[in-house]
């Protein structure tokens, strides 16, 4: 009987099992099936605290619930009574120590018609006629393989780009825009581009699909996201589950492989590393891989959350939050209104509010250097400076993600394309899994998960 050992215990690397589980019982094959984790608990980058009537998602805090397999793997975990839907409303920009409402009708900041971009309070009039030049400036040099920022501002303009767009895309992607292919982010753009003339038509074109997709578009489950990851492991019964064990590890054996942990060593014929690249490095300590492995890169931020015992409904009518752009006195770079966003994270209905600093931020390295108290500090004054609530807060919850998130540069595919067919030809039957390759999001890591097992099941038969 064959062993598959699956190393980390995120939502990859359970979904890596759950589908595997079932492709067994359908094709009625049989396999000894290990799951290693170094945590004391699954989940990797989703985990739900809970305090005084507060859940706090540590890491990720929803689900995009249209990405494939989303819905699909819920249903099939029987799961749906719990979950819950995102409250939809305004998310700001906070420039010049104002709040100004992201234009309707626009997608990651880019207006999907020209009424949305004339509705901008964000840019001037002169950054607005520069934008209209998208519907006349044709594409002659850009692929999925450009700058994303680099092609947004060539046929948009560097104005919206860095005061509507810029904020928006680099907090979902975790990095300079300059350094991030549009294959890697917004590939779909090349192709507005290419097949309507304009990026704005182009969304235009396909308006009601976003439109759609925008209302009530992530979800958690009443409990909190760790719900999920509970629920996972409770289906899967046949899975030998190794917490609080660090893999130190994995060296070539004939056809099999050793995954060395602290006090044993087990004996493998397939092993999934669905862990960040540092630890791949580690435990694959190859110099011939490590010349493309190093080109990995990644980003760091520090979150807090803050809750008052103060009503939610001091928030700004209908906002769920901002982000923050140039000319602000406000030391963040975004803030999620989370008992707003998200009414079940707050029992009583207080305030409850998530403040993100990244690594891109100025002040990135003092904040990093910092106490939790002294972190603590800095929240609050941007939480007055940009709500006016100067109450004492009840709970403060701080998380440190240092060199965590993956960030998807230029060279990203390049590299990834090299490390698969190298391993194929030096360590077959070892395969990479989840975010630090494959997607950001949990969307996206249920689908690479997916596809692990689909890969692994083709070997094992």
């Amino acid at each position: 009987m064959k062993t598959v050992v699956v190393v980390g215990g995120g939502i990859t690397g359970l979904c890596t099992m759950h589908y595997l589980k079932n492709k067994m019982h359908e094709q009625n094959v049989e396999a000894r099936l290990i799951l290693i984790e170094k945590n004391a608990y699954l989940g990797g980058k989703i985990h739900s605290e809970y305090d005084k009537g507060f859940i706090m998602e540590t890491g990720a805090d929803s689900i995009v619930a249209r990405h494939p397999g989303v819905l699909e793997l819920i249903k099939e975990l029987n799961f749906e009574s719990e979950l819950v839907y995102n409250e939809t409303g305004i998310s700001y920009i906070h420039t010049n120590n104002e709040l100004h409402a992201i234009p309707a009708g626009s997608t990651f900041g880019i207006p999907m018609s020209v009424e949305s971009l004339m509705s901008s309070t964000l840019i001037s009039e002169e950054g607005k006629k520069r934008a209209l030049q998208d519907l006349e400036i044709p594409n002659t040099k850009f692929t999925k393989e450009s700058s994303i920022g680099t092609f947004l501002e060539y046929f948009l303009g560097e104005e919206i780009v860095r005061k509507q767009i810029a904020p928006v895309l680099a907090g979902v992607y975790s990095g300079d825009l300059y350094q991030l292919s549009l294959a890697s982010t917004l590939p779909y753009l090349v192709d507005y581009k290419n097949n309507y003339g304009s990026i704005i038509k182009g969304f235009e074109a396909h308006r009601e699909q976003f439109e759609k997709a925008a209302n009530k578009k992530f979800i958690s489950f009443r409990p909190g996201l760790s719900a999920l990851i509970n629920r996972l492991e409770e289906q899967l019964p046949e899975v030998e589950f190794m917490k609080n064990t660090v893999t130190k590890q994995v060296l070539k054996k004939g056809d099999q492989y050793e995954v060395v942990l602290e006090d044993e060593t087990i004996l493998a014929d397939i092993v999934v590393l669905a862990v960040p690249n540092e630890t791949v490095r580690h435990v694959i300590q190859d110099d011939s891989l490590e010349e493309q492995l190093k080109k990995f890169t990644t980003a760091s931020t520090l979150t807090m959350y803050v809750g008052f015992e103060v009503p939610d409904d001091i928030l700004p009518a209908d906002g769920t939050g901002f982000i923050v752009s140039h000319n602000s006195d406000l030391v963040c770079n975004a803030s999620t209104w989370t008992s707003r966003k998200w009414k079940h994270t707050s029992a009583e209905g207080n305030l409850l509010v998530r403040l993100f600093y990244k690594d891109i931020n100025l002040h990135y390295e003092e904040l990093a250097a910092m106490s939790d108290e002294e972190l603590t500090k800095v929240a609050l004054e941007d939480i007055r400076l940009s709500l006016g609530v100067e109450a004492d807060p009840t709970v403060i919850n701080v998380t440190k993600w240092i060199d965590q998130m993956p960030r998807y540069d230029l060279a990203h595919n390049e590299a990834l394309s090299k490390v698969i067919q190298q391993l194929a030809t030096d360590y077959p039957n070892v395969l990479l899994a989840g975010c630090a390759y494959f997607g950001v999001g949990i969307g996206a890591c249920i689908q690479n998960g997916k596809k692990t097992a689909e890969h692994i099941i083709s070997r094992i038969m």
